[in-house]
């Protein structure tokens, strides 16, 4: 029988809203807005590798797109679990751009094109290899 999720809980997330959000943005109170889940990282200031200070200018926003561009590890985003508070309201999440986690999976089409890349210079290797030896080379007259 598999194991019940740690994460999951009975009780309904308790729901907040961006104004509610805004307020907390001092050392004592850090909230974020991360893909529609807000965050209280009070007590990860000082262990955030990036400095307090990085997270005190985003505080009390929607900072899913700069987390996303960092390229946060997989530990990290498994850390976020301990200091999520709760869930960003519905009218809120209409008024952000949250295009969901980006995925470091690679998919058929990015594989095409990966060959298509390599194709061009491989061919005008081939091509200039075959240049060099009827035209660098020495000839046997």
């Amino acid at each position: 029988m598999p194991e019940p999720d740690s994460t999951a809980s009975t009780t309904p997330a308790k729901v907040f809203t961006l104004k509610e959000i805004a307020k907390h943005k001092s050392p004592e109170s850090c909230w974020f807005v991360i893909h529609d889940k807000v965050y209280n990282v009070s007590k990860f200031l000082d262990e955030h590798p990036g400095g307090e200070e990085v997270l005190l200018e985003s505080a009390g926003q929607n900072v899913t797109e700069n987390f996303e561009d960092v390229g946060h590890s997989t530990d990290a985003r498994e850390m976020m679990a301990e200091y999520y508070i709760g869930d960003l309201c519905e009218e809120d999440k209409k008024h952000t751009k949250d295009k969901g986690p980006k995925s470091w999976t690679s998919d058929k089409s990015s594989s095409d094109s990966m060959w298509r890349s390599w194709l061009l210079p491989v061919g005008l290797a081939f091509i200039a290899s075959l240049l060099y030896r009827v035209f660098a080379l020495p000839q046997d007259s």
